[in-house]
């Protein structure tokens, strides 16, 4: 059976030139959900890839070998390059608190990254077994100082994990980001039921975790909510305007938008610029001043080539 009638989809998993996509609504379709697709041989997305998280419109829909045919794409939200993945609405950065040991110039970098993405960032704190009580609510109102509720989590014992769960069931399509070593994987597995990807332990040579995972798929944690299972990836650095990176820090942008705080000129990056009014004392803002030096140095080296 065929119809011809167009559905939203979603793109769940990329293979060559097939995608698996997933009906946004399946009323129309029973217990059928999800379709292996190809793109139509005469549309051309302007050069424009698809990718896992895409929004689609499918066409020329086969219910008996459950395929169709990608005949648009829709406007995507933003999308992250490595992975590959678009339409990310909530991006949770994992940290372990120990093995490997808590780096917050590391973290900082994480969630700026994830900031400039213009999707809701959360912190998950992985391995709390391993730390005391009066260290991990020491952690806890650090990050609260940043701007973080950190999640904080036993893997072993799954403490706290089953407040994560229902927070995930609530958004439309979560990832998780860190450094390998973590509890990805590991957290992952314990989210996704049959999932079972490898895990590797901590390499005590450079005291980081070993990549495991391989292809970026999205699973459904209900109708609407889906996490992205991702490969193994280091950190992107942040490409920002170096004019909008003060927004990205919650210090900072509370300071401005909630404080009201003006300093002399519209366009102050709060370094040495004068008549700079912003209170300096919050903990990160000696990683801010080393990402706005670093992106001056990036800037100028662009102008030069």
């Amino acid at each position: 059976m065929k119809t011809n009638s167009k559905h939203l989809g979603l793109v769940t998993k990329k293979f060559n030139e097939f995608f698996l996509v997933d009906l946004k609504n399946q009323e129309n379709f029973g217990n059928i959900k999800r379709f292996l697709c190809k793109v139509k041989k005469s549309i051309n997305f302007r050069d424009q890839l698809i990718y896992v998280g895409d929004q689609v419109v499918i066409d020329n829909i086969d219910l008996k070998s459950k395929r169709a045919v990608i005949t648009s794409l829709k406007k995507r939200k933003n999308l992250l390059l490595r992975p590959s993945v678009a339409n990310i609405s909530n991006i949770y950065i994992i940290f372990s608190v120990d093995e490997p040991e808590l780096n917050l110039s590391q973290v900082n970098r994480f969630l700026i990254s994830a900031e400039s993405m213009g999707a809701e960032v959360s912190l998950v704190l992985t391995k709390c077994d391993l730390i005391s009580d009066k260290r991990r609510f020491s952690l806890i109102n650090k990050f609260q100082e940043w701007g973080y509720q950190a999640i904080t989590l036993n893997l072993q014992k799954s403490i706290n994990f089953k407040n994560l769960l229902v927070e995930l069931n609530k958004k439309e399509c979560s990832i998780f980001m860190g450094p390998s070593g973590v509890g990805k994987t590991t957290l992952l597995n314990m989210i996704i039921p049959g999932l079972q990807n490898s895990t590797a332990q901590v390499s005590k040579k450079i005291n980081r975790g070993k990549n495991t995972t391989r292809n970026v798929e999205l699973f459904a944690l209900s109708n609407q909510s889906y996490i992205v299972d991702t490969p193994g990836f280091n950190m992107q650095s942040p490409e920002v305007d170096i004019r909008l990176l003060p927004n990205l820090y919650s210090e900072i942008y509370k300071q401005i938008f909630h404080d009201g705080i003006r300093c002399k000129f519209r366009d102050c990056l709060h370094l040495n610029d004068e008549g700079c009014n912003l209170n300096k004392s919050f903990e990160r803002y000696s990683f801010y001043k080393e990402m706005i030096e670093s992106s001056k140095t990036h800037y100028y080296q662009n102008q030069e080539d």
